[in-house]
């Protein structure tokens, strides 16, 4: 029988983002590194900042095995522990930071989602290109209490390797319940293959970003105000230790799984390579010395180790707007660099070609306006507020289409669109370089615009397009799109 198997992040990594080159620090107390011949080993003892947190430990995982991952998510009301308390929570699995979904492209994943708390819900795979059609990623599925319902989502075998991420998409409450606990990764595996032998095998960690504000002795939900104080975690922890040896060379996985907040990421002495971005590897890595990562988004970067000697993963201060939020900076781990030294590798410049639509042929133009009212209380999109049984948009298979994002708020919005990735080509009238333009999420600036271009391939049906602060789309800037098969075809996947 298939079955999948459960991996423990005490014994194996997760992977993550990419840095260039400085200070950076790597796993838990045994998280294995690997060799280019995928021997694994343990990992090197560093010098430990006797005033940081615990060590980083990475989410366990369930992994596919044989073509299926075959899980089971229980959406429950418990008191676990978030940071450094124990509190309410409305969580996955019993914990803040639920198993990471590990599979390739070509698996099937048989997902069984029970719902134990009184609130509807149900799950979206953030990014995964998979039919929107049941029993697969529906997002009008409504979980009552006490029901079960079984996903099976099937990815293509070209499906882009990277990090997603999966969470509640229920309507009218997707940011309670993400606020809540219901967020976890899925990591398409592939992303090493891309690298230069040297590199494969790397030790990876996911660095997933989660926030939680506190009432009373529990998480609070409702109501959820996007500007006030909150604690920021990763992978549940607050401020934990990542090791890394001088020279040593890691993958980390950087994801955005909270409801609202803003990261803007920084590693005194450091810049980040970046290899992948939105789960889709890059056609030429780049540098940043820092990483604004909206709600729902990711990056995968590479991360060299410097001189001996500890530094702070941050956030730096970030203002979203007039009528946005001032995020304060804070620390979000600390980075020991130490043990035996490595000799550095080369980083890789080229990584993975993807599909250009700089010269597509352009079926239809479309324009998307961003709106909400004084009080911020009431959010549009195209002037409506959501409406699941009204269609806004229709796309056809098989063809490109041009989008145009205008955002005429005094606050940036982070416009995400289901099933089929896209083609940033400019911000206000910017070209944005091909090179590393294909995103599922991005930032629309203060009454600025985004030019997209979306290729709508292999699944037809009916999904939605939306701002991914939570607290927004919950408030009505959300709309459906129906993707149709050609006239004369018969409906697609």
């Amino acid at each position: 029988m298939t079955r999948s198997r459960i991996r423990s992040a005490l014994t194996l990594p997760v992977a993550g983002l990419l840095l260039a080159t400085g200070w950076l620090a790597g796993c838990g107390d045994r998280t294995p590194v690997g060799d280019a011949s995928g021997t694994r080993r343990p990992a090197p003892e560093a010098a430990r900042d006797p005033a940081a947190g615990p060590r980083l430990q990475d989410p366990p995982e369930l992994v596919s095995h044989d073509g299926v991952l075959k899980a089971a998510i229980v959406v429950e009301r418990r008191k676990v522990r978030v940071g450094d308390r124990r509190l309410y929570a409305t969580v996955y699995n019993g914990a803040y930071m639920p198993p990471t979904l590990r599979v390739r492209p070509g698996d099937r994943i048989d997902l069984t989602m029970t719902n134990r708390v009184d609130d509807d819900t149900n799950v979206h795979t953030h990014g995964l290109h998979v039919s929107p059609r049941s029993p697969s990623d529906d997002v009008f599925v409504a979980l009552k209490h006490n029901q079960s319902y079984r996903y099976t989502y099937r990815l293509p075998f070209n499906h882009p390797t990277g990090t997603f991420w999966y969470h509640s998409h229920a309507d009218m409450k997707s940011a309670p319940q993400v606020a809540g606990g219901e967020s976890g990764v899925v990591i398409v595996e592939g992303l090493q293959q891309h690298l230069p032998p040297a590199l494969r095998g790397i030790t990876e960690h996911t660095i997933a970003l989660k926030d939680f504000q506190v009432e009373g002795d529990s998480v609070r939900t409702h109501p959820l105000k996007i500007g006030a104080p909150t604690n920021r975690t990763v992978n549940g922890q607050q401020n934990p230790v990542i090791t890394i040896r001088p020279g040593e060379t890691q993958l980390w996985r950087l994801a955005n799984i909270g409801a609202n907040i803003y990261y803007k990421l920084h590693l005194p002495g450091s810049r980040f390579r970046v290899i992948a971005q939105d789960g889709i590897p890059v056609r030429t890595a780049y540098d940043q010395d820092t990483l604004v990562i909206a709600a729902g988004a990711r990056f995968d970067v590479l991360v060299r180790g410097g001189r001996p000697g500890t530094s702070r993963l941050e956030t730096l201060a970030y203002d979203t707007g007039p009528a946005g939020n001032r995020f304060p900076r804070a620390d979000l781990a600390t980075v020991v660099t130490g043990g035996t030294p490595v000799h550095p590798a080369t980083l890789p410049t080229g990584i993975a070609r993807h599909e250009d639509l700089s010269d597509a042929t352009i079926a239809a133009r479309r324009t998307v306006v961003l709106t909400e009212n004084k009080a911020g209380t009431e959010f549009y999109l195209n002037g409506r507020q959501y409406d699941p049984r009204r269609t806004d948009f229709t796309g056809t298979l098989g063809t490109v289409e041009e989008w145009t994002i205008r955002n005429d708020s005094d606050e940036t919005h982070s416009f995400h669109i289901h099933t089929n990735d896209f083609q940033l080509m400019s911000i206000d009238g910017k070209p944005h370089d091909p090179a590393h333009a294909w995103y599922d999420t991005i930032d629309v600036p203060v009454r600025g615009k985004a030019v997209i271009r979306i290729h709508y391939t292999d699944f037809t049906g009916k999904t939605v397009v939306h701002c991914h602060i939570l607290n927004h789309e919950d408030m009505g800037m959300m709309g459906v799109l129906d993707i149709v098969a050609p006239r004369g075809d018969k409906p697609g996947k």
